[in-house]
């Protein structure tokens, strides 16, 4: 029976060929990360204890709500300039 969960390697695709994000993106985007517990920072310093995080899942929801409504946001704001979203 094939599992409902996207395989690593599809995964590993996606994040790939992600689209480049302009700047002001990346910068909200690492002011959200701040503001979750323990996070400090998005850089890869090659290290496992400062790559990866053991976060409650309260603290990613928080993080992945504050994106949803900065992505709103810029889209409110874009759509009231006369672009599309």
């Amino acid at each position: 029976m094939m599992s409902s969960q996207p395989s690593f390697k599809r995964n590993r695709e996606i994040i790939v060929n992600m689209p480049d994000l302009p700047a002001a993106a990346r910068r909200q985007i690492a002011e959200i990360a701040r503001t979750t517990p323990g996070i400090e920072t998005l850089e890869t310093r090659y290290a496992d204890r400062l790559d990866f995080h053991d976060t409650a899942v309260w603290s990613i929801r928080a993080a992945l709500e504050a994106a949803y409504l900065a992505g709103a946001a810029a889209a409110k704001e874009m759509a009231q300039q006369g672009g599309t979203a």
